[in-house]
């Protein structure tokens, strides 16, 4: 027996997707890679990925919605909103290592730093989103997923990327010297 129709498409689709996402993640983190010229720091950019994901698929179990492919492209959208915030953290964090700041002070600066632009981000997106998610109207069989897995994971990936990354950070830094001041603490100036 032969399947037709929107079955059919739906097979094809989810196998493109098969090929698709693990190929959008190869290519960022060899983008991420030409940024920050280490392997380290863009595995750490890409750590709020699984988040992101643990939040859409939340979002989709919470409202009883179906994976679609719509709800799939919803969650390569969710690859780089995770990613730009991977990138936001350690960016600052490599600046702030560079004013001769420790590693773990800089870390947990730049988490502190990055957090309300982060949050911030994320809030207008989720709300400019809402209506989508919780539409019924015509359209909606494709808005609703799409919309309802990146609400999901822009409201829970950016606070757990704030825990997460500094304490990977804080495990990849355990072998590196400190560089504290001779009070033990290293003072960071504000210059942003």
């Amino acid at each position: 027996m032969i399947w037709a129709g929107e079955f059919e498409d739906l097979q094809l689709a989810q196998k493109r997707l098969a090929v698709v996402v693990p190929l959008s993640l190869v290519l960022i983190l060899v983008l991420l890679y030409g940024l920050f010229n280490s392997l380290r720091d863009s595995l750490l950019a890409l750590a709020g990925i699984p988040f992101a994901i643990g939040g859409g698929i939340l979002a989709l179990y919470v409202t009883g919605l179906p994976f679609s492919v719509s709800a799939a492209i919803g969650f390569i959208s969710l690859f780089g909103v995770s990613v730009m915030n991977g990138i936001l953290v350690i960016t600052y964090y490599n600046h702030v290592r560079m004013r001769g700041v420790g590693s773990i002070d800089a870390m947990f600066h730049a988490a502190e730093q990055r957090m309300r632009p982060m949050l911030m981000t994320a809030l207008s997106a989720c709300i400019g989103l809402f209506p989508a998610a919780l539409s019924h109207g015509i359209g909606s069989q494709v808005q609703r997923p799409l919309a309802t897995v990146v609400v999901g994971g822009l409201l829970i990936g950016p606070v757990l990327l704030m825990v997460v990354v500094p304490a990977l950070q804080t495990l990849f830094l355990q072998k590196e010297p400190s560089h504290a001041t001779a009070h033990g603490t290293d003072r960071i100036e504000e210059h942003d």
